[in-house]
């Protein structure tokens, strides 16, 4: 299955992690006809969310949790959610397919889009192994504006994410890399020489397309954050 919340159909996100899938025209037959199987025989089957133009996530397993024939669509929802996807989920339901949702469906996502518009660096340091590269959030996930969003994220290695984090490596809206002023004064091995002390100063690699680099008034709002430390 493929879905996309702007193509032709009325696909849309019922809650998090729950899909209405609307039936393809052309009949009761085909896809429609499989979908209907699905149902009744309670098999699992693979989602392809539309992230964005020729980027898609691939979900699995997911299944069809309810047929409404004389609409036109089914509803759909990750396994942990099953028994939340066959009905309108109650206030509590929703905050449960939320944070089911955020581990398994928009992190997943995050990263994937971060990495695809740094080219698969770190923004610090130009690391290129995707095993040890992250999403950084510019804005906390945990805040309420903490989107899973291009714009507020950046792909850093595992030191650097931890360092940003943590406050001892800062960001500033002109993109300039900042370390932490009792870090630099220390005097350690070569990681802290190399890995930070080094990159003060320094700016960042962004992405070449102007709509995915990193949103200026979230770095500085993050900025202002390490600076108080």
């Amino acid at each position: 299955m493929v879905s996309s919340e702007t193509g032709p159909y009325s696909d849309r996100t019922i809650a998090d992690g729950i899909w209405r899938y609307d039936f393809r025209t052309g009949g009761p037959g085909g896809d429609n006809a499989k979908l209907i199987a699905a149902y009744e025989l309670k098999v699992p089957m693979m989602l392809f969310r539309k992230l964005r133009p020729n980027v898609y996530q691939a979900l699995y397993p997911v299944f069809v949790t309810s047929v409404d024939r004389n609409a036109g669509y089914v509803t759909i929802a990750i396994e942990d959610l099953r028994d939340v996807g066959d009905h309108t989920p109650s206030a509590i339901e929703k905050r449960y397919a939320s944070i089911i949702a955020k581990r398994r469906i928009h992190q997943p996502a995050f990263r994937a889009m971060v990495l695809r518009a740094y080219e698969t660096r770190c923004t610090v340091c130009r690391f290129g192994h995707a095993e040890l590269l992250d999403a950084a959030h510019i804005t906390a996930d945990s805040e309420s504006h903490g989107d899973a969003e291009v714009t507020n994220g950046m792909s850093m290695c595992k030191i650097h994410h931890a360092a940003y984090d943590q406050n001892f490596l800062g960001i500033s809206p002109d993109l300039v890399i900042h370390v932490n002023r009792e870090l630099l004064a220390e005097r350690d091995g070569p990681m802290l020489r190399h890995g930070l002390q080094e990159m003060h100063g320094q700016s960042i690699t962004v992405p070449k397309a102007k709509n995915e680099q990193p949103h200026r008034d979230r770095l500085a709002a993050r900025f202002e954050a390490f600076s108080a430390r």
